[in-house]
Formats: structure tokens, sequence, C-alpha cells
């Protein structure tokens, strides 16, 4: 009945801790449950069976966890739920429709390098060429490239 018990604590512990690493992360009841049945397995053996069966108890326990680790890492079980899909897309700059290159305007923002600008009645984000930039300053689009647009003082 002693073996029953540690065997059974053991196997409980070694599926909440699967439970705990791969399907709730983070610290939560799962791990202080699979942590609870780890300690009170090798306790009762050490009790129950002696120092011998305590030590040869921790070492099987030991050697379980990273075998059941590995088995599940290698399992087709993180495929079913793992997200496959890519991000292959970007963000649009629907301001670059607007303005073309040499194109003149006014900021409306300081530009701390980027900022906004009121260029052909569009108010659009810009990047400036030229550093710092204070508000109401003419400037002029000198390119367009990688979702933003290049401006320089006048």
């Amino acid at each position: 009945m002693s073996l029953f018990i540690i065997a059974l604590c053991i196997c409980l512990a070694l599926f909440l801790f699967i439970v705990e690493l791969f399907l709730v992360p983070g610290t939560s009841l799962a791990g202080f449950l699979a942590a609870g049945c780890a300690l009170y397995g090798i306790y009762y053996a050490f009790v129950h069976l002696g120092t011998t069966a305590g030590l040869i108890t921790v070492l099987v326990t030991a050697v379980l966890l990273v075998l059941t680790i590995i088995a599940f890492m290698r399992s087709k079980a993180l495929d079913r739920v793992s997200l496959h899909s890519e991000i292959d897309s970007n963000v649009a700059n629907e301001d670059a429709k607007y303005v073309e290159v040499g194109d003149t305007g006014v900021t409306t923002t300081r530009l701390t390098l980027i900022g906004q600008a009121d260029i052909g009645g569009h108010i659009v984000e810009v990047k400036s060429a030229d550093g710092f930039l204070d508000a109401k300053t003419p400037v002029r689009v000198t390119r367009i490239a990688d979702g933003y647009i290049m401006v320089e003082k006048i």
C-alpha cells in the first residue's frame, strides 16, 4: 500500500507539473499542487520505507520529471495547441498616398524626428531629415520610404 501511495503522488505530481509548464503557464495552483504531491510522496517514502527508499524516490522522481518533459516536448501534443500562422503583413501608411516627393507644407507639431505636418491639406505623420523642427516650420517632402514620409526644412 505504501508503494501505491508513493507512486500515485509522484504520478500526480508529474501530471500537474506538465499542466503547469505547458497548459497554464505562470505560478498557479497546478504548480503548487505538483510540488506538494512530489514532496509528500518523497516524505512518505522517507517516513514509511526508510532513508534508502526515500533517496531512491528522490532520484526516481527527478529522472521521471526530466523524462516526462522530454517525452511531452517530442510528442505532437504541443503542435495541436500551438499557433502556426505567420505575420507576413506590414502596417500600411495611408498618408503616403496623399503625398508625393516635392510637395511642401508646414509642421503642425514639433518634429522631434517624428511628428505631424500639413501637406497638401492632409495632416500626415512625417520624419525629419534635418533633426528637430519647431511647429509652423515650412517643410518639403524629400522621399517616401518604408512607410515614412521624410521632410526637410525649406
